[in-house]
C-alpha cells in the first residue's frame, strides 16, 4: 500500500477500507473481467439506497436492458434521491434501452427529464397515457429542472394539453393530475381553482408574492376546508402545513384569539424541535405579531411609568412557547437581565425571534461580553451570525472545529461572516479538514477567500468528495477548479478523473474542456450549463457536440438557459445547421434570433411509436457511455459507492508516484490498458499501453498547458 493510503488508515475508516477491497475484487458480485456481468441482474434489483445514490452513467451504460430496468425499478422502490446531473443522463439511457414504456414503475423525478412529444404529435397520444404520465411526473421535484427552463415549460404544456387546454377553473381531478406543476401557475389560475389547490401549493418550495396574495384571497373567501377565518380551528390551521407561514396579518386579525394563540404555540414548538425551517418560522411570527400589534394599537393604553411592564424575564418565562406574544422587542430590551441572558442564551434563541428582537439580543451580548463572546456561547448564536461584521468577528476566539460548524451550519451566515469565521479558526492553527468541508457544505467554499481555499490540503479536498459549488461566483469557481486539479490531477484514468472533477468544471479553461471532448466523456447537460459562460463562447460547435456526446439532444431542454442562449446567439446559420439547430422561422433570420432544436434526439416519452437514436459524429463507434473503458478495479465502486468514497480506490492504492501531477507523472494500473489523461498526447504510453514510472518532478499546479518532462 502506498504512502497516501497508509496515512489515511485510521479506525474511523477501517470498515470503508474493507468495503473498498471487497468491491474492487475482479470477481466482485455482479461484475466480471469484461465489465458488468449480464447474468447478475439480481445485484441491481437488491442494491440498497446508499449504493444506488452513487449512480454513474458510464458504467451503467454497459448494463443490458433487463439490468437497467431492474436498476431503475429498484431506485423507484427505494425512493432513491438522485441529483439532476444523474437523472438527465439516466433518462437518456432509459430511452436508448426502450424502457420508457414502464414509466409507471420509474421514479417520478426521472420522468421529469423525459422528452414530452412535440405539439404536432399530441393529437396521436392516448388521453389515458398522457394523464398517467403527467400524474406520475407531477409527483417529482421540479426544482431539479432549475437549469432546464425549456423542459420545465414543456412539462407544463404537456399537462395542460392532457386537460385539453387550461380550463377556466381547475377542478379537483385536474389538480390531482397537475400535482407540483401548479407551483408554476400564475395567481389568477390559482384563485380560480378548486379549494383542493391548497394541497398542491403545500408542495411548492416557495411561493411568489403574487401566489401568496392568491393564497390569501382563497382563504379570505372562506370556500376552503377551513371555512371563513372567523371559524378557523387549530386542526384546520395545522393541516395547512407550510402554507400557514404565508397567511397575512389582516387574516390573523379575524381569527378567534384562543385559536390563534394555540396555533402560535404549536408553530413555535415545531420550530424548537427543528422540524420547521427558520425562514418559515420567522415569516409566520412576523405576520402574526404584526396582526397582534395592530389589534393592540386600537385599544386604550395605560401608562405604568415603568419601562418593563410585563415583568422580568426568567428561565421559566423562556420555556413558554407564547413568550414572543408576551414580550415584544421593546419589552425584551427592558425586561431581559444580563444574568438571565448569560445563563439562558440557548432557550432564548430557540424562539424564532424577529430581526428587531435579534438586534436587541446582539446589543445585550455586547454589553455582557465587551471583549468578545466566549467560544462556548458562540456555538449557540447561529441565528445571529448574519448581524456581525468582519471587525466584530475579529474579537472572537475560535479554536474548535465544532464552533466553526455551529456558526456556519445555518444558511444565514453571509460571505463576510464565512470568511471571517474561518480566518479566526485558521489563525488559531486550525485546519480546514475534509470533515469540516462536508459539514459546512460546498456553498461555503463560495465564500472562502482564495487564500483560504489554497490553504486546503489536497488530501483533505480528496476526502471531502464531490461538493456542490454551482452557486459560487465565477471567480471562486476558477480558484476551486485549480484546487480540484491539484487534488485529482494524478488520477489514473480519464473516466475516474472526469468523475472526480465534474463538480468543479465550472472553473475549467477551454483547454480542459477541449481535452474532455476529445476523451469522449459525454458530459451531462446539468454540468454543461454550469460551465464558465465566457469559456463556453470559445468552444466550437464541433467541440460542444463531441463534449456532450450522447446527451447533445438535451440542449433543447436548456436552450433558454442564459449561458446556452448566449452561446447559441453567437452562432451563424451554418454553425447552427451543423449542430442540428436552426433559426425559428417565425423570428428574424440570423444568429441573434431564437432557436429551436431540429436534431434527432431520444424520444423518451412512453407513447412514442419509434425510438430515435442519438446522432453520432461520423466514424464514431465508441461505446454509448462516451467514456474510455473503465479498469476492472474501479468499475464496481464507480457504480456502487457514493462519490465521497471514491478516494479510497483512486488514492488508497497509489504507489510512490501517486503525488505526481496529471499529464506528466501519472501512472495507470499495472493491468490497465487505459492511459492516464494526456498520456498519449505527451508520448508517455509504451507499446503495452502502460505508463513508465516518472523521472521528473511534478509541475507547479495551476499552470497551463501542462509542462512535459
Amino acid at each position: 500500500m502506498g504512502p497516501r493510503a497508509g496515512a489515511l488508515a485510521n479506525p474511523g475508516l477501517i470498515l470503508v477500507m474493507w468495503l473498498t477491497a471487497h468491491w474492487s475484487r475482479p470477481q466482485a458480485e455482479g461484475f466480471s473481467q469484461g465489465g458488468l456481468d449480464a447474468s447478475r441482474a439480481d445485484t441491481w434489483a437488491s442494491a440498497n439506497t446508499s449504493l444506488l445514490q452513487g449512480f454513474w452513467c458510464q458504467p451503467a451504460s454497459q448494463l443490458s436492458q433487463d439490468q437497467l430496468s431492474a436498476l431503475i425499478r429498484r431506485m423507484a422502490s427505494q425512493q432513491v434521491l438522485l441529483k439532476a446531473w444523474q437523472l438527465s443522463c439516466l433518462a437518456n439511457l432509459a430511452a436508448r434501452r426502450g424502457l420508457q414504456g414502464d414509466f409507471a414503475l420509474h421514479p417520478p423525478d426521472l420522468l421529469l427529464f423525459y422528452n414530452p412529444p412535440p405539439a404536432r404529435s399530441l393529437a396521436q397520444v392516448r388521453e389515458a397515457d398522457c394523464r398517467a404520465f403527467t400524474r406520475r411526473a407531477a409527483q417529482g421535484d421540479t426544482e431539479l429542472l432549475a437549469n432546464l427552463p425549456d423542459q420545465r415549460a414543456a412539462l407544463q404544456h404537456l399537462a395542460l394539453a392532457c386537460l385539453g387546454g387550461l380550463p377556466p377553473r381547475l377542478s379537483a381531478s385536474d389538480l390531482l393530475l397537475l400535482g407540483v406543476l401548479v407551483c408554476d401557475m400564475d395567481a389568477s389560475s390559482i384563485v380560480a381553482s378548486d379549494p383542493h389547490v391548497l394541497q398542491n401549493l403545500q408542495r411548492c418550495p416557495r411561493l411568489t408574492p403574487a401566489q401568496q396574495a392568491a393564497l390569501n384571497t382563497l382563504l379570505a373567501r372562506g370556500r376552503t376546508m377551513l371555512g371563513p377565518p372567523s371559524s378557523w380551528n387549530l386542526e384546520g390551521l395545522q393541516a395547512l402545513g407550510p402554507l400557514a407561514a404565508y397567511i397575512s396579518p389582516s387574516l390573523w386579525m379575524q381569527v378567534q384569539e384562543a385559536v390563534g394563540l394555540a396555533f402560535f404555540g404549536s408553530m413555535v414548538a415545531t420550530y424548537r424541535t427543528g422540524t420547521l425551517s427558520q425562514r418559515d418560522a420567522r415569516r409566520f411570527v412576523t405576520s402574526f405579531l404584526e396582526a397582534k400589534a395592530k389589534s393592540l394599537s386600537s385599544r386604550p393604553k395605560r401608562g405604568t411609568g415603568r419601562p418593563c411592564v410585563r415583568g422580568n424575564i426568567t428561565a421559566a418565562t423562556l420555556q413558554d412557547n407564547l413568550f414572543l406574544l408576551h414580550y415584544d422587542c421593546s419589552q425584551l430590551e427592558f425586561c431581559l437581565g444580563s444574568r438571565v441572558l448569560r445563563a439562558n442564551l440557548d432557550p432564548l434563541l430557540q424562539h424564532p425571534l424577529p430581526a428587531e428582537c435579534q438586534r436587541v439580543v446582539k446589543a445585550k451580548l455586547a454589553q455582557v461580553y465587551p471583549s468578545g463572546i466566549p467560544e462556548e456561547q458562540l456555538q449557540l448564536i447561529t441565528s445571529l451570525v448574519y448581524l456581525y461584521s468582519f471587525t466584530e468577528i475579529g474579537q472572537w476566539n475560535i479554536t474548535s472545529r465544532n464552533t466553526v460548524m455551529a456558526l456556519l451550519a445555518s444558511d444565514v451566515a453571509l460571505e463576510n461572516q464565512t470568511e471571517a469565521i474561518l480566518q479566526k479558526f485558521l489563525d488559531h492553527k486550525g485546519r480546514v479538514t475534509s470533515a469540516l468541508l462536508v459539514a459546512i457544505g460546498g456553498s461555503r467554499l463560495c465564500w472562502m477567500s482564495p487564500q483560504q481555499i489554497q490553504a486546503i490540503q489536497p488530501s483533505e479536498f480528496r476526502l471531502a468528495g464531490a461538493l456542490d459549488i454551482s452557486s459560487c461566483p465565477q471567480s471562486r469557481k476558477n480558484v476551486l477548479y485549480t484546487k480540484a486539479r491539484e487534488a485529482f490531477g494524478s488520477t489514473r484514468t480519464t473516466a475516474a478523473y472526469y468523475r472526480l472533477m465534474r463538480p468543479y468544471l465550472g472553473g475549467a479553461p477551454v483547454e480542459e474542456l477541449q481535452y474532455l471532448a476529445q476523451a469522449n466523456v459525454s458530459m451531462d447537460i446539468h454540468t454543461f450549463t454550469n460551465l464558465n459562460p465566457q469559456v463556453l463562447q470559445n468552444l466550437s460547435v464541433d467541440k460542444v457536440t463531441t463534449l456532450l456526446g450522447q446527451n447533445v439532444g438535451d440542449l433543447q431542454k436548456a436552450r433558454s438557459h442564459p449561458a446556452i442562449s448566449s452561446w447559441l446567439r453567437s452562432l451563424n446559420r451554418s454553425a447552427l445547421g451543423e449542430l442540428g439547430l436552426d433559426t425559428d422561422p417565425s423570428s428574424p433570420s440570423g444568429p441573434s434570433g431564437p432557436t429551436r432544436l431540429t436534431t434527432t434526439i431520444p424520444n423518451t416519452i412512453p407513447w412514442a411509436p419509434h425510438l430515435a437514436t442519438t446522432s453520432r459524429r461520423p466514424g464514431n463507434e465508441a461505446p454509448t457511455s462516451g467514456s474510455p473503458p473503465t479498469h476492472l478495479g474501479y468499475l464496481p465502486l464507480a457504480v456502487a459507492l457514493p462519490s465521497s468514497l471514491l478516494w479510497l480506490l483512486y488514492w488508497g492504492t497509489l504507489g510512490p508516484g501517486g503525488d505526481c501531477s496529471w499529464g506528466t507523472c501519472t501512472m495507470a494500473s499495472e493491468h490497465s490498458n487505459v492511459p492516464a489523461p494526456h498520456a498519449g498526447k505527451l508520448g508517455l504510453v509504451d507499446g503495452a499501453g502502460r505508463l513508465p514510472r516518472p523521472l521528473c518532478k511534478p509541475p507547479v499546479h495551476g499552470t497551463w498547458p501542462r509542462p512535459t518532462c
